[in-house]
């Protein structure tokens, strides 16, 4: 085996991969502890090093360890393209631009580390700097099917549609069998009887050897176009059998996140009051389930002069993972907020702020709308006393309609089960109105209905909750700006008003979720 390191090292590396493997955590760390003893700063050692402290949930050494690889100045691209994911994931996103700087000009870079590059900054939320680097790659082949597909994702955040749909047609092409070219090819236009594809769909799902993951991909593409075309009786099957192969693939537990819930509601600082933090921006933190209209809520609030929308981050999590040196699968866990009670939740908070400084405009206030940190109410309120949390609200049944049928990331686990579904949004609701109990004057409902029948009443709710006077900006969704979720194609259609909700036509399969959600 060999390594972009120094060959002394080689059989230590070994060794300390070895141990990795057996979840040996604590030989890993020793081991490769001996090879920097070694050879002091080796940056591939040390990016090593930082994944076996993840894995061993220690998040300050992983940090620390990913940061001093990126200060050691490599320029080896097997090593950086090792780095950048590992920065990403401690929101050292400005150390990240400057490795990949590192590797320019982009000229010289191969298709699969400009493919690399650009998912990297597209996950940090940079769709608009990431597209270059796949027009790069494209340029190099101008049909190579991961390119068009990275490609055509990267153009949906950014509104370019039509190009899009032109690099999904020419990637299917050459590619026919590619799952996820279906995938994103339903979700970019409505289906019609003279223009659809699902006998495509159909085909590629009878091709021998599918894994579960490529079933997913089609059974969600074949449930779009089916739901476009009017055919619910047959996207309703297609829609479990996507759900089915997603849940198959993940582990998912209710009790486990009942009992996360109740120590949230638990949750008491140990140590006395955090002190008021002064700070020139006024964070404004939209939070809810997936698919309650968050997206369409920010566009709104983007509008306003003196508010930006950064879109959904993950700087708060990380901060709390500093703060409680503890890494963890998901927002939080356990013991993190065990961790909590006795944390520096006001260093929590600077972190938070200081980690954004960089994204940040001139602005007074700026919009965090990542759903999921409706678990960190408890420990913003703490941390960034100056910060405003809007909970967006939507009826139950559309809300897990939209989730139900909305192929997401391993994070939304709990997403592809009907029961399962219900279940954790009851927990949401209990844990918000937990929240809104205790902090009622941190706290703005905001009601999905009312923003989309009387959008003016309900902003100008918002604005007065947020300390902002009303503009009429704030009734259009912004245009022009990138949107990196699964409404980036929805939110560009304006605000959406149905006569029918989404999910009246397959109200008889949902009868056990809607009850459950009404027990």
């Amino acid at each position: 085996m060999t390594f972009p390191a120094p060959k002394t090292l080689w059989p230590l590396l070994s060794a300390a991969e070895g141990h990795a493997a057996r979840q040996d955590w604590d030989a890993a760390i020793a081991t490769y502890g001996q090879a920097l003893a070694q050879a002091p700063g080796d940056a591939w050692t040390l990016v090593q090093l930082s994944y076996v402290h993840s894995l061993a949930g220690h998040y300050q050494q992983a940090a620390q360890c990913a940061q001093a690889a990126a200060r050691s100045g490599a320029t080896d691209p097997a090593l950086l393209a090792e780095l950048l994911p590992r920065l990403r994931t401690f929101n050292q996103v400005p150390a990240m631009l400057a490795c990949v700087e590192r590797l320019l000009p982009m000229s010289r870079m191969p298709i699969p580390l400009l493919l690399a590059v650009a998912a990297q900054l597209s996950y940090a939320n940079l769709p608009a700097r990431a597209i270059a680097f796949l027009d790069e790659a494209r340029q190099a082949d101008p049909d190579f099917p991961p390119t068009m597909l990275s490609r055509a994702q990267v153009l949906t955040y950014l509104g370019r549609f039509g190009e899009a749909a032109q690099d999904v047609e020419r990637a299917l092409h050459r590619a026919p069998e590619i799952a996820q070219g279906y995938w994103l090819q339903a979700w970019l236009g409505r289906q019609t009887g003279a223009r659809n594809h699902v006998a495509a769909i159909r085909r590629e799902l009878a091709r021998p050897g599918r894994k579960p993951e490529d079933v997913a991909l089609l059974g969600f593409a074949l449930h779009k176009e089916l739901d476009d075309l009017g055919r619910h009786d047959e996207a309703w099957q297609a829609l479990v059998l996507a759900c089915r192969a997603k849940r198959s693939r993940l582990a998912y537990d209710t009790a486990a996140s009942t009992a996360l819930f109740r120590a949230l509601e638990a949750f008491e600082r140990t140590t006395g009051a955090v002190p008021v933090q002064g700070h020139a921006r006024t964070p404004l933190f939209i939070v809810g389930m997936h698919r309650s209209g968050t997206t369409l809520l920010e566009q709104l609030l983007d509008g306003h002069p003196q508010v930006q929308g950064l879109g959904e981050l993950y700087d708060f999590t990380c901060a709390m993972r500093a703060a409680t040196d503890h890494h963890c699968k998901g927002v939080l866990d356990a013991t993190l907020v065990k961790r909590a009670r006795t944390a520096d939740l006001a260093g929590a908070g600077r972190r938070y702020l200081d980690d954004l400084a960089w994204r940040l405009g001139p602005e007074r206030c700026f919009v965090d709308k990542l759903p999921s940190n409706f678990l960190n109410v408890g420990f913003i309120v703490h941390a960034l006393p100056q910060a405003r949390i809007l909970h967006m609200v939507r009826d139950p049944v559309e809300t897990c309609f939209s989730n139900l049928r909305e192929l997401f990331s391993e994070a939304n686990a709990y997403s592809y089960d009907p029961i399962e579904l219900a279940d954790y949004h009851r927990l949401h609701d209990g844990l918000m109105r937990h929240w809104k109990a205790r902090y009622p004057e941190r706290i703005l409902e905001v009601d999905y209905q009312r923003l989309t029948t009387d959008t003016e009443a309900e902003m100008r709710r918002v604005a007065a909750f947020c300390g902002l006077d009303f503009d009429p900006a704030m009734l259009l969704p912004a245009s022009g700006r990138a949107v990196v979720t699964a409404s980036a194609v929805q939110v560009r259609s304006g605000i959406q008003r149905r006569e029918q909700p989404k999910w009246a036509p397959y109200a008889q399969w949902l009868a056990p979720m809607i009850q459950r959600l009404q027990a």
